[in-house]
């Protein structure tokens, strides 16, 4: 793969989650019955940092959670090649039921991703309602799914690939658009 171009750097991150921290306390006006949800790997840490914003902002703590949506995919055989797919679970610290569950993730494409998250969601509970936040959106989908937060749009080809990369993952926060 050919790096293209860096599209968003450690400052443009952060201003990015400060901004959907802005806007997820506007939309529900305040944290009441909130929980915070990310979809493992990168999602779990995006919404940590949001949690975080958010009680810089608020004085209040939002509750933190993450959801592996592992067997609820449904590319699983491609992904796994044919091997025991590696499951590491769920850790929600509350109850979801009618709850506000804000789910977070990456990068939305497809949209696949994130109808695995919703399925995994209501396995574990009735939340009142569900929005979603995304780092970038980058279109191309194939569910007719929409983020409710986004930091950026990045419109892309089918040819290119969005990397996300944090710190705590991969020591460098950026995303860059690559060449496939």
């Amino acid at each position: 793969m050919n790096q293209k171009a860096i599209v968003l750097d450690e400052q443009a991150i952060g201003r990015a989650l400060t901004r959907i921290a802005h806007q997820i306390i506007e939309k529900n006006k305040g944290i009441d019955d909130c929980i915070l949800v990310g979809i493992r790997t990168r999602g779990i840490y995006l919404a940590e940092r949001i949690a975080a914003k958010i009680e810089d902002i608020e004085g209040k703590t939002i509750p933190v959670g993450e959801i592996d949506i592992t067997l609820y995919r449904d590319d699983l055989t491609k992904k796994t090649d044919n091997q025991e797919p590696f499951v590491k679970g769920s850790d929600i610290p509350v109850r979801i039921n009618n709850k506000k569950v804000i789910l977070v993730d990456d990068v939305l494409y497809t949209g696949r991703t994130v109808r695995a998250g919703l399925d995994a969601l209501m396995d574990l509970g009735r939340p009142s309602t569900i929005q979603l936040a995304v780092l970038v959106d980058r279109g191309h989908r194939e569910l007719p799914i929409r983020a409710d937060y986004v930091g950026k749009n990045v419109p892309t080809s089918s040819d290119e690939k969005i990397v996300v990369e944090l710190v705590e993952v991969d020591q460098v926060d950026q995303v860059s658009i690559f060449d496939n």
